[in-house]
């Protein structure tokens, strides 16, 4: 087991990453082989899982930058509330590309003010967070009434679009439509290899510009972060900045733009939100809760990208799926998958001599597949709650892997020991 383990560690992110996405898949096809149901891998369901997972990917992104930088923000909520009400109103006066902008302003201020309480003037971070919580909806609440005559929501907007890969998914190139190779391959019924072709589909067929920017903004961001020196320096912030004092570093200036880009992040997942990729136009309280959902998915991310892009498409997923499961019982076979990863977490606590939490998972993946036996589907309660039960899960279990920035939540002063 840890001979397979160091292999696996031993591949580039990028391959780990595949491989744990075609094993995912595999685990799906299995279960769908004694389940009265397929919607685990149809290409609607990947689709819903990219839309609801990329405000909770912008909102990490937007946390890993500011905690890599040593300073908790707690305030992603009310950044990307103030995302989604500044990218309406940028959209409905200026069209939706102005509106985008707009939004990633709206958030970056977010970020400024969370970064001139925290940084400046030494404010606890947890409570300036809140206090950017609070401050967000009840101050788009008030623009609401002002601008729209409603304090809940704004006329409708206009999107960006979206695209079709040609050839892969049936885009069209100058008018002529492509080919849809991957429809082909799902349509020929071939076990494990349909469904891998129904999901990938799902991920380039009517995807969204905004989530391919999303999407994009991920390796993007790793290469920032530790193939630049602004990346090297900001990480710094967050690690030992009393050394990074003594190179000469402007500790306070990295934490500064640290903050405001997450505020940045966070103002962008606001837009998503606010666009027709999910709603169409600002609705007070719609953000869901995404900003806490993002700052989990950081810490299930190891506060790296890949990985907070790996926990926002899992809850994305599980999402998406009760979306489309009118009936429960897709939401009734992945109780069969949760006994399946239970059990492996269970072998792989065991391995590593952590008994308590591998009883634990033993327990609760006995307690799923005796659930799955006794039942045909699952209520509708369950089906609301899995997304942050499974988060929830991830946390318990994988905890104390974590490496945390040193310096994460720890007030600097420049000349401090």
């Amino acid at each position: 087991m840890n001979g397979i383990l160091t292999r696996l560690n031993s591949l580039p992110a990028w391959a780990r990453w595949m491989l744990y996405a075609a094993l995912g898949v595999f685990v799906l096809t299995v279960v769908q082989s004694f389940s009265d149901t397929n919607r685990l891998t149809l290409t609607p369901t990947s689709r819903e899982m990219v839309r609801w997972a990329v405000p909770v990917l912008l909102a990490g992104l937007g946390g890993l930058f500011s905690e890599r930088a040593g300073i908790v923000n707690i305030g992603l909520e009310g950044m990307m509330i103030l995302g989604m009400w500044f990218g309406a109103w940028g959209a409905l006066q200026f069209g939706p590309w102005i509106g985008l902008l707009v939004g990633i302003a709206g958030g970056a201020v977010g970020g400024l003010l969370h970064a001139l309480a925290t940084i400046t003037f030494g404010v606890d971070q947890i409570i300036s967070g809140v206090a950017i919580n609070i401050l967000a909806p009840g101050a788009t609440r008030f623009l609401s009434q002002e601008v729209w005559g409603s304090p809940t929501q704004s006329p409708r907007i206009d999107g960006i679009g979206d695209w079709d890969v040609p050839f892969l998914a049936g885009g069209s190139i100058f008018g002529w439509e492509s080919p849809d190779i991957l429809l082909t391959i799902t349509q020929a019924e071939l076990w494990f290899i349909s469904d891998m072709s129904g999901l990938l589909r799902g991920l380039l067929r009517g995807t969204s510009l905004l989530s391919i920017l999303a999407i994009a903004l991920v390796p993007i961001s790793a290469w920032i972060l530790w193939k630049t020196r602004f990346g090297l320096r900001l990480r710094i912030c967050g690690e030992r900045p009393q050394a990074g004092e003594a190179q000469g570093i402007n500790i306070y200036l990295y934490q500064y733009a640290a903050v405001v880009i997450s505020g940045a992040f966070a103002g962008l997942g606001g837009v998503v939100i606010s666009s027709p990729e999910l709603s169409g136009q600002f609705l007070e309280g719609n953000s869901g809760g995404r900003g806490f959902i993002g700052l989990a998915a950081v810490i299930f991310g190891n506060w790296r990208p890949f990985g907070i892009l790996g926990a926002a498409l899992l809850y994305g997923y599980v999402f998406g799926l009760d979306l489309k499961d009118l009936d429960g019982t897709a939401s009734h076979a992945f109780l069969l998958v949760n006994t399946i990863a239970l059990s492996a977490v269970a072998v792989w606590a065991f391995t590593k001599q952590r008994t308590t939490d591998g009883v634990l998972a033993a327990v609760l993946a006995a307690g799923a597949f005796i659930w799955w036996l006794l039942s045909e589907s699952v209520p509708s309660w369950w089906s609301n709650i899995l997304p942050f039960v499974v988060v929830l899960l991830v946390l318990v279990f994988f905890a104390q892997r974590l490496r945390v920035p040193a310096n994460v939540g720890q007030t600097y002063r420049r000349g401090s020991t």
